[in-house]
């Protein structure tokens, strides 16, 4: 299985974090996957304008220069993409939020009905299954995790793939890679 972890977790203070997705990484490699980790806080990223040029004039691809393009060429042909992140204030990173409006690109301009909702169209004839990788906050609640697991449903939902799971890191590494693989 081919599968892309993109880790959105700030670079200050978060060794254990990187950590275990490195422990991640390597349990699912042993396992015979193909595994890809992006570190978004070693990477140069620029956020997305909304000018819509990777519709316009660069059909497909971003026209600011960043390194997400190595990101949406390893998760289109993926089997699973799962974002990793600490949550931040009830929420995933900033980082990983900027990476995920980036991934527009992967998408079609033009919008179809599904479920009565308007969504864009598939570019590709086939998108990663999502999932996400979490670590709580002290104070992290039921209704916060709802939330969480709300907004990454509906991206899944205009990602035009199917969300998997969301998955606290406080199991081990090799229990996290069976969920990782099993959903």
């Amino acid at each position: 299985m081919k599968i892309t972890i993109v880790d959105g977790a700030p670079g200050h203070g978060f060794d254990p974090f990187h950590g275990k997705l490195v422990q991640i990484t390597s349990a699912l490699a042993l396992g015979g996957h193909d595994v890809k980790n992006f570190r978004l806080s070693r990477m140069h990223l620029r956020p997305c304008t909304g000018c819509w040029g990777c519709w316009a004039r660069t059909p497909g691809e971003c026209v600011i220069p960043d390194e997400t393009i190595q990101i949406r060429q390893a998760a289109i042909v993926s089997d699973r993409l799962i974002f990793a992140s600490p949550l931040i204030m009830g929420f995933t990173s900033a980082l990983l939020k900027k990476v995920q409006d980036k991934m527009i690109p992967l998408l079609l301009p033009y919008i179809e009905l599904v479920n009565h909702e308007c969504h864009h169209r598939k570019r590709y004839p086939a998108y990663p299954e999502l999932g996400l990788l979490y670590q709580a906050e002290h104070d992290t609640g039921e209704e916060d995790l709802k939330i969480v697991r709300e907004i990454y449903l509906r991206y899944a939902l205009n990602f035009r793939t199917e969300f998997l799971f969301m998955e606290t890191l406080d199991k081990e590494s090799e229990e996290l890679a069976y969920v990782v693989i099993s959903h």
